[in-house]
C-alpha cells in the first residue's frame, strides 16, 4: 500500500504518493484533481521505454488521453529551445488550462517539463513522476523548475508547485548503479542539514539502500520527502529556512558549470560540494574534523567523489562567480556545526578558493 505525504502549502498543498505499483494506479490518483482528459507525458527514449506502456494504460483506463512527448537525456534537455518543442507539442495535443503536464523521469525531464508547466497558458497542473532516486527524493518536491543558461546552470526557472508527487518505488530497479549512488548525496544531506538520528540510519543501512532493499528504500524516500516537505511548508519561495537545502549545492553546481555539465552527475557534484563546505567550516571552527570523516566514510562507501577535480582556478572561480546566491563578492553559503544542523552565513569567495585550491 502506498505511503501519502501532505506539503501544507494551503491552496497550493499536494500529496507525495510513495511506493510499488504506482505506475498503474496514476489515472486513478489523479482523477482525484479535476483535470482535463488530454495531458501531454514528458519523458525520454530509456525511461520511456521502460515505464510508458504502463503508465499509458493506467492514464487511458481512468479516461485520460495521454500524448508522449521525448526529451534528450540529461542535461542537454534543460534549454529554452526544447522548452519550446514541449510549447509547440502542447499546442498540438490542444492542451487547455486544467490540462497536465506530466514529468515522467528524472530530475531533468522533472525541470523542464515544470518550467513549460509553469509557462504555458501562464501555468498548467503539473505532476511529478520521479523515476531516479535523486528525484524521488529532492528534485520532484518543493515546486523549483528551471532550465540552464550557458554561463551557469537553473538560471532561468519559477517556483512552481506540483499537483501531485507519485514516487513509484519499482522505477529504482531500473537504474545504473551510478545513479543510485548520486541519488544518495542529496539523501545523506538531509541528515547533514536536520536529521542527525537519519544520518546514523544511513550508516547503519546503507548496504540495504545499495542492494535495493525495498523496505529500506521506503524508508528512505518517505523520510527524506517528509524533511524537506516541512522545510518547503515554512519557506516555500527560499526566503530562509529553505536555503539550507542548498548545502553542497553552491560548490557543487560550480564544478558542474566547469566541466560543462557533461562529467558529473548532480548528486556526484553536491558530494564533493558537502565536503568543500565542511572543510570550509572546520577552518572556521564551526564543524569538527570527527564528523567531517564521518560524512567523508559515509559519501565513500555510497561510491560518491569526495575530492574536487583538478580545474582551472579561473574557470572555477568565474563558475562561483555566477551562483545566484552571491552578494557583493561574498557567496551565502550553508555549512555545518554539527550533524543534524547548519548554518547560511556569507563566505567570501577568496576562503572557498582556498578550500579548492
Amino acid at each position: 500500500m502506498a505511503g501519502e505525504l501532505k506539503v501544507d502549502l494551503g491552496e497550493r498543498s499536494y500529496s507525495i504518493y510513495c511506493g510499488s505499483g504506482l505506475l498503474k494506479e496514476t489515472g486513478r490518483l489523479l482523477k482525484k484533481l479535476d483535470l482535463a482528459p488530454s495531458c501531454l507525458v514528458v519523458s525520454n527514449a530509456v525511461v520511456a521505454g521502460h515505464y510508458w506502456p504502463t503508465l499509458e494504460l493506467g492514464l487511458n483506463a481512468a479516461g485520460f488521453h495521454p500524448h508522449l512527448v521525448l526529451v534528450p537525456d540529461g542535461e542537454e534537455a534543460k534549454t529554452l529551445k526544447v522548452a519550446a518543442e514541449l510549447y509547440d507539442a502542447a499546442l498540438a495535443a490542444g492542451l487547455e488550462r486544467r490540462a497536465a503536464i506530466i514529468a515522467l523521469g528524472g530530475g531533468v525531464v522533472g525541470d523542464v517539463a515544470g518550467f513549460a508547466a509553469a509557462t504555458w497558458l501562464r501555468g498548467v497542473p503539473f505532476i511529478q513522476i520521479p523515476t531516479t532516486l535523486l528525484a524521488q527524493v529532492d528534485a520532484s518536491v518543493g515546486g523549483k523548475v528551471a532550465v540552464n543558461h550557458p554561463r551557469g546552470k537553473n538560471l532561468i526557472g519559477a517556483f512552481y508547485q506540483p499537483a501531485a508527487v507519485i514516487a513509484a518505488l519499482d522505477t529504482l530497479a531500473t537504474l545504473p548503479p551510478r545513479e543510485v549512488r548520486a541519488g544518495l548525496a542529496e539523501v545523506i544531506k538531509y541528515g547533514v542539514i536536520m536529521d542527525a538520528g537519519f544520518f546514523a540510519y544511513l550508516e547503519d543501512h546503507l548496504d540495504g539502500v545499495l542492494q535495493g532493499n525495498e523496505g529500506v528504500l521506503e524508508t528512505i524516500v518517505l523520510r527524506s520527502c517528509a524533511l524537506k516537505a516541512e522545510i518547503v511548508a515554512r519557506d516555500e519561495r527560499e526566503g530562509g529556512l529553505r536555503a539550507i537545502l542548498n548545502f553542497g549545492h553552491t560548490i557543487g553546481h560550480a564544478v558542474e558549470a566547469a566541466t560543462g555539465f557533461a562529467t558529473y552527475r548532480h548528486g556526484e557534484a553536491v558530494a564533493m560540494g558537502m565536503i568543500a563546505a565542511a572543510r570550509v567550516a572546520v577552518r572556521r571552527g564551526m564543524f569538527s574534523e570527527g564528523e567531517t570523516g564521518r560524512l567523508v566514510e559515509l559519501l565513500q562507501r555510497a561510491g560518491l567523489p569526495v575530492e574536487l577535480p583538478a580545474l582551472d582556478p579561473a574557470i572555477f572561480r568565474e563558475a562561483l562567480g555566477h551562483d545566484k546566491k552571491i552578494l557583493q563578492g561574498r557567496l551565502r553559503m550553508v555549512l555545518p556545526e554539527r550533524l543534524g544542523r547548519v548554518q547560511i552565513t556569507p563566505v567570501s569567495l577568496e576562503e572557498v578558493m582556498a578550500v579548492i585550491s
